[in-house]
């Protein structure tokens, strides 16, 4: 029973990454980025729904369909650290800033952006 509860306490205690990645078709040079407080998580749903053809930004969904996803690059471009503050739970102005940071940078490599439709 301990054993158990260690576990749990464990898992609790984890945190997950947080940032920003991007999606890059490299066949029109346009990119997709996602800012989340779940890194790993989100980037596997993001990788299943294109797979299944079911992603909500149906202009990404149509060149996966078009390009293949041998045309497709999906990459972490920052983490973001938690603060020292243990209590500090909402990380969405800074990731937000990190988002700005990021198509800004980007842009001036010449990408273009999908349009965000949620």
């Amino acid at each position: 029973m301990d054993r158990k509860k260690q576990l749990k306490e464990q898992y609790k205690q984890m945190k997950p990454e947080m940032g920003i990645f991007m999606v890059h078709c490299k066949a029109n040079n346009k990119c997709f980025l996602k800012i989340t407080q779940n890194l790993k998580g989100i980037m596997n749903s993001t990788k299943f729904q294109l797979s299944a053809k079911n992603f909500p930004n149906y202009e990404l969904q149509e060149d996966w369909n078009k390009y293949g996803q041998e045309q497709f690059e999906i990459e972490i471009l920052e983490i973001l650290q938690y603060d020292k503050d243990e209590s500090k739970t909402d990380y969405s102005e800074e990731l937000n800033i990190m988002k700005i940071v990021w198509e800004e940078k980007l842009g001036k490599q010449n990408l273009e952006f999908y349009t965000e439709m949620f």
